[in-house]
């Protein structure tokens, strides 16, 4: 199994209001190998991830009435993410206001969080990478930014697997103590035995 073998395990969730943007970045993922969904809104992207909007849906209302821009229309239920890279500017919710609503989330707190923004402002990028952004962007997004993603896919899935480490750490250091004890038993009976024989 390749990298790429293994890279396309990892789905990453892509949201952004342009049309151009929300495609270039998809097409970049996919170079690299992810599978990717898009969608044009973070409250989109909160109804995919299964959070429901409810503050927003006075002014909401008609864009629920518009289709998914994802190409695979599963219920979030299907939905497993390991990624998500989000706009900035958007109208409705912005990407900081999906950021704040991930990270606040029991459920999806983990799951990484990367903006981008065509306006270089040092304090919107601080207090996106305060607020639990692992990457701040600038667009257009190139392939190096892309494959600045793999170590934050890679921590996230090696803290879903961190358990199964722990109990595999912990059962190789139990079967190295019954294995040295044995060994010390051994050697004590040969002891013993070496012990009678002189008698």
């Amino acid at each position: 199994m390749g990298i790429a073998a293994a890279e396309s395990e990892f789905h990453v969730l892509a949201v952004d209001d342009s049309i151009i943007d929300r495609k270039l970045i998809e097409t970049l993922l996919k170079t690299s190998s992810y599978q990717v969904t898009a969608v044009d809104s973070g409250s989109k992207a909160l109804e995919l991830l299964g959070l429901c909007e409810e503050d927003d849906d006075d002014d909401e209302q008609s864009d629920s009435n518009f289709p998914s821009v994802s190409p695979n229309n599963h219920h979030h239920h299907d939905l497993e993410v390991n990624l998500i890279i989000t706009d900035y500017c958007m109208p409705g919710m912005t990407g900081y206001d999906l950021l704040r609503k991930i990270k606040e989330s029991k459920s999806l707190r983990d799951i990484p969080v990367v903006i981008m923004s065509s306006e270089n402002e040092p304090s919107r990028i601080n207090r996106c990478l305060e607020d639990g952004a692992e990457e701040f962007f600038l667009k257009p997004v190139q392939l190096s930014d892309v494959n600045k993603l793999r170590p934050h896919l890679l921590k996230g899935r090696s803290k879903e697997n961190q358990p199964n480490i722990i109990t595999t750490m912990t059962n190789m250091e139990q079967n190295q103590s019954a294995d040295k004890a044995l060994n010390i038993y051994h050697d004590d009976m040969e002891v013993v035995h070496l012990e009678f024989e002189t008698l």
